[in-house]
């Protein structure tokens, strides 16, 4: 077997676990049996089992990739940017930290973080990456990288040749990729949802041709398939102990890498897994991906603590899966489908996740409403809803740390405060730190998301799951905007419909919700940090 679990602290009920046995769980699921979830979900599961086939069904991609990557090399294009978001995007991002090669993800609206994705176009060949082949961010990516290419002085032959695709058959993107003439276009296996296609064409395309090695990744997961119809693996076991977790009121699931692991940025990943896939019919597991194993909210009353690439710590309850990588994807996988049938939700829909999306597409026919701060201090304005602010005197020079206090008090018992950045994600680095400061200052559990890239990820979770959550966005002002080619809007105006969408989609919850506009990002941020000593 290619992966260990050890759990501290923790028992599976001797009747959840004798229930799973006489069931054959595990032997069903391996054998695709869609009645596991459930009348409600049958349908839906019979068409979204696929991944349990990749470990092999995958095999075809490996050699084809080599070969397209030698071909790139020769052409001088070495350097591969990858527009995708959800399951498009955070596999290959994990694949290639770990494996040390350079990939650039762009999973952004943010205009200076698409721009800076821009550059070095002599040697850049671009994965564009969709299943659905609508994402408007995606397709966004895609229009500005055709007008890049095209103002850099490339015909038309030779810009469709700094284009490989990857999407489901059928899908508009795969008629846009034979008439912009792409050099590749890998069509995907239809019966894997997003978030369960690590080791499919979405995963391995971009991968492969940043230079990872694929085909260990596939030998990885295929040896921990092999014993996956046992009732005892380690896979139906971590599904079991998350199931069991959340039962005893530990719905929380902190994620982080162990110390030294060669598994880098691991919670990314599996954060859209289980957040997608339990957080729905008003329960779910939340999982709170960690800087580390001591960073705060590692150990709470409604926490689990998970620890990749190590045995479980002393902190307990925990739990340490130790393997490599692809089998790591596959356990996490098929755990997750355990732990679903625990939960008694269809792990495989994700019925909230249109939601903001609509509301995007209204903003930006219609404009954003308009929405006065309550108050500005220096390059913060700040606004609330959902009551958050009731009460709360904004007027003096501490009105910033007045209003994070005012949204701490009001994340509920059992609740969970979720931060939201609609920032760039590597000029902005530093917000990422509030996640930390917001942690140790309420003793709650705290999220931390890049906009628009948890909507594909968490955003299922905050709309479906238990509503127990408060929330702060924060959105910063543009300092040099970018126009989407041969559309009505900008990079900055879709940020600020997606933005504004999802405050709507919270508001209509009447969730607690604190929104930060910095006028300055640099200095608003430093205001934030300051405020929350």
């Amino acid at each position: 077997m290619s992966l260990e679990l050890s759990v501290n602290g923790l028992e599976v009920p001797a009747d959840l676990r004798a229930r799973f046995t006489e069931d054959d769980v595990a032997a069903r699921l391996v054998r695709k049996d869609a009645t596991l979830w459930g009348p409600e979900a049958e349908s839906e599961a019979a068409i979204r089992l696929g991944w349990l086939d990749l470990p092999t069904g995958s095999r075809s991609l490996v050699d084809q990739l080599a070969e397209l990557r030698a071909t790139l090399a020769e052409e001088g294009l070495d350097r591969v940017v990858l527009c995708g978001m959800g399951g498009s995007s955070l596999a290959p991002e994990v694949i290639c930290r770990t494996a040390g090669v350079p990939l650039v993800v762009l999973d952004t609206t943010d205009p200076g973080q698409v721009a800076a994705a821009m550059t070095d176009l002599d040697r850049t060949v671009v994965v564009v990456s969709s299943k659905s082949g609508g994402t408007v961010e995606t397709d966004s990516h895609r229009r500005a990288f055709l007008n890049a290419f095209a103002e850099a002085g490339l015909d038309e032959k030779q810009i469709g040749a700094r284009f490989v695709v990857v999407t489901d058959p059928g899908s508009p993107l795969a008629e846009t990729a034979e008439a912009m003439g792409a050099r590749a276009v890998f069509l995907a296996d239809p019966t894997v949802g997003g978030r369960y296609s690590a080791l499919s064409a979405f995963g391995l395309v971009p991968s492969a041709l940043a230079g990872a090695d694929v085909g260990a990744l596939l030998d990885e997961a295929e040896a921990l398939a092999e014993g996956l119809a046992d009732a005892t693996n380690p896979a139906v076991e971590l599904g079991l102990v998350l199931g069991a977790a959340w039962q005893a009121g530990r719905d929380k699931l902190a994620l982080a890498d162990a110390p030294g692991t060669a598994i880098q940025g691991f919670g990314d990943w599996a954060e859209q897994l289980i957040a997608e896939s339990t957080g729905k019919q008003g329960r779910g597991i939340l999982p709170v991906v960690l800087e580390s194993v001591e960073a705060p909210g590692a150990a709470a009353d409604d926490t689990l603590l998970a620890v990749v690439g190590a045995e479980a710590p002393g902190t307990a309850p925990s739990v340490g899966v130790t393997g490599p990588l692809g089998a790591q994807f596959l356990a996490w996988e098929y755990a997750t489908a355990v732990a679903g049938r625990v939960l008694d939700i269809n792990p495989f829909d994700q019925p909230n996740v249109t939601e903001s999306k609509d509301n995007t597409n209204r903003i930006l026919a219609e404009g954003l409403p308009d929405e006065r701060p309550a108050a500005t201090v220096g390059a913060v304005e700040i606004r609330g809803s959902g009551g958050v602010l009731d009460g709360v005197d904004l007027s003096s020079h501490d009105g910033v740390s007045l209003a994070l206090d005012a949204l701490l008090a009001a994340v509920p018992s059992g609740g969970y405060l979720a931060v939201m950045a609609y920032l760039d994600r590597f000029a902005d680095a530093s917000a990422a730190d509030l996640r930390q400061a917001l942690a140790a200052r309420s003793g709650r559990a705290v999220t931390y998301g890049w906009g628009p890239r948890f909507l594909h990820s968490t955003g299922q979770y905050h709309k479906g799951g238990p509503q127990v959550g408060a929330f702060l966005q924060i959105t910063g002002a543009v300092a040099e905007d970018l126009p989407v080619p041969d559309k009505q809007y900008t990079f900055g105006g879709l940020q600020a419909a997606q933005a504004g969408g999802d405050r709507k989609a919270l508001a209509d919850r009447d969730r607690p919700l604190l929104h930060l506009h910095l006028t300055d990002r640099a200095a608003g941020l430093g205001q934030l940090l300051a405020a929350l000593g």
